[in-house]
Protein backbone atom coordinates (compact mmCIF):
# COMPACT_ATOMS: atom_id res chain seq x y z
CA UNK A 1 0.00 0.00 0.00
CA UNK A 2 1.16 3.50 -1.04
CA UNK A 3 4.18 4.82 -3.21
CA UNK A 4 6.85 2.48 -4.27
CA UNK A 5 9.76 4.25 -6.31
CA UNK A 6 10.23 3.80 -9.73
CA UNK A 7 11.98 -0.37 -9.51
CA UNK A 8 10.71 -2.56 -12.20
CA UNK A 9 7.79 -4.62 -11.58
CA UNK A 10 5.95 -7.24 -13.58
CA UNK A 11 3.38 -4.63 -15.05
CA UNK A 12 6.26 -2.13 -15.93
CA UNK A 13 9.29 -3.72 -17.07
CA UNK A 14 10.89 -0.14 -18.12
CA UNK A 15 9.81 2.09 -15.76
CA UNK A 16 10.49 5.89 -16.36
CA UNK A 17 12.46 8.01 -13.65
CA UNK A 18 9.66 10.01 -13.11
CA UNK A 19 7.28 7.33 -12.31
CA UNK A 20 5.41 7.47 -9.26
CA UNK A 21 3.58 3.82 -8.16
CA UNK A 22 0.66 4.34 -6.14
CA UNK A 23 -0.83 0.75 -4.86
CA UNK A 24 -4.61 -0.06 -3.33
CA UNK A 25 -4.60 -1.40 0.07
CA UNK A 26 -4.82 -5.44 -0.14
CA UNK A 27 -7.74 -5.25 2.73
CA UNK A 28 -10.12 -3.35 -0.41
CA UNK A 29 -12.63 -5.74 -3.14
CA UNK A 30 -10.56 -7.05 -5.94
CA UNK A 31 -7.02 -6.47 -4.11
CA UNK A 32 -6.73 -9.13 -1.97
CA UNK A 33 -4.12 -11.31 -4.19
CA UNK A 34 -3.21 -8.93 -6.78
CA UNK A 35 -3.54 -4.66 -5.57
CA UNK A 36 -4.20 -2.63 -8.50
CA UNK A 37 -1.29 0.21 -9.20
CA UNK A 38 -1.69 3.41 -10.54
CA UNK A 39 1.38 4.93 -12.54
CA UNK A 40 1.20 8.34 -13.06
CA UNK A 41 4.31 9.77 -14.73
CA UNK A 42 4.90 13.22 -16.93
CA UNK A 43 3.55 10.84 -20.30
CA UNK A 44 0.69 9.37 -18.84
CA UNK A 45 -1.71 7.69 -16.33
CA UNK A 46 -1.89 3.67 -16.11
CA UNK A 47 -3.74 1.28 -13.84
CA UNK A 48 -2.25 -1.99 -13.94
CA UNK A 49 -3.99 -5.03 -12.64
CA UNK A 50 -2.03 -8.40 -12.71
CA UNK A 51 -4.14 -11.64 -12.47
CA UNK A 52 -2.53 -15.08 -12.18
CA UNK A 53 -1.99 -15.27 -15.35
CA UNK A 54 -1.06 -12.06 -17.69
CA UNK A 55 -1.92 -8.90 -16.25
CA UNK A 56 -3.85 -5.72 -17.78
CA UNK A 57 -3.09 -1.83 -18.29
CA UNK A 58 -5.01 1.05 -19.02
CA UNK A 59 -3.57 4.31 -20.16
CA UNK A 60 -4.57 7.58 -20.32
CA UNK A 61 -2.05 10.33 -21.99
CA UNK A 62 -1.26 13.30 -19.32
CA UNK A 63 -2.26 15.48 -22.45
CA UNK A 64 -5.82 13.76 -22.41
CA UNK A 65 -6.71 13.87 -18.87
CA UNK A 66 -9.91 15.69 -18.67
CA UNK A 67 -10.23 15.31 -14.70
CA UNK A 68 -9.58 13.21 -11.81
CA UNK A 69 -12.66 12.54 -9.46
CA UNK A 70 -12.06 11.44 -5.75
CA UNK A 71 -14.72 9.88 -3.48
CA UNK A 72 -12.96 9.51 0.00
CA UNK A 73 -14.79 7.06 2.66
CA UNK A 74 -13.93 6.40 6.09
CA UNK A 75 -10.80 4.20 4.56
CA UNK A 76 -10.04 4.67 1.51
CA UNK A 77 -10.90 6.18 -1.40
CA UNK A 78 -11.88 6.31 -5.19
CA UNK A 79 -10.14 7.39 -8.38
CA UNK A 80 -11.66 8.26 -11.29
CA UNK A 81 -9.37 9.74 -14.25
CA UNK A 82 -11.46 11.04 -17.38
CA UNK A 83 -10.23 11.24 -20.85
CA UNK A 84 -11.10 14.00 -23.19
CA UNK A 85 -11.15 11.36 -25.87
CA UNK A 86 -14.48 9.87 -24.73
CA UNK A 87 -12.72 6.27 -23.72
CA UNK A 88 -14.15 4.48 -20.35
CA UNK A 89 -11.90 6.49 -17.74
CA UNK A 90 -10.01 4.71 -15.63
CA UNK A 91 -11.04 3.91 -12.11
CA UNK A 92 -9.33 2.32 -8.80
CA UNK A 93 -10.59 1.78 -5.59
CA UNK A 94 -9.00 1.39 -1.97
CA UNK A 95 -6.27 3.27 -2.48
CA UNK A 96 -5.47 5.87 1.07
CA UNK A 97 -6.39 9.45 0.61
CA UNK A 98 -3.21 11.02 0.64
CA UNK A 99 -2.15 8.94 -1.92
CA UNK A 100 -5.31 9.93 -4.30
CA UNK A 101 -4.74 13.17 -3.84
CA UNK A 102 -0.72 13.31 -4.86
CA UNK A 103 -2.38 11.49 -7.85
CA UNK A 104 -4.13 14.58 -8.59
CA UNK A 105 -1.87 17.11 -7.91
CA UNK A 106 1.18 14.69 -9.95
CA UNK A 107 -1.58 15.03 -13.18
CA UNK A 108 -2.32 18.57 -12.76
CA UNK A 109 1.63 19.51 -12.35
CA UNK A 110 2.20 17.32 -15.23
CA UNK A 111 -0.53 19.46 -17.18
CA UNK A 112 0.60 22.46 -16.32
CA UNK A 113 4.48 21.75 -17.31
CA UNK A 114 3.13 20.62 -20.86
CA UNK A 115 1.34 24.17 -21.48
Amino acid sequence: MGVSSATPNPGNLNPAADDEIFSASRWTRGNFWFPTRIVVNSLRVSRLKRRLFGSSEESISISQVASVKISTGVFWSDIVIESTGGTEPITSHGHRKADALRIRDLVESFQAARR
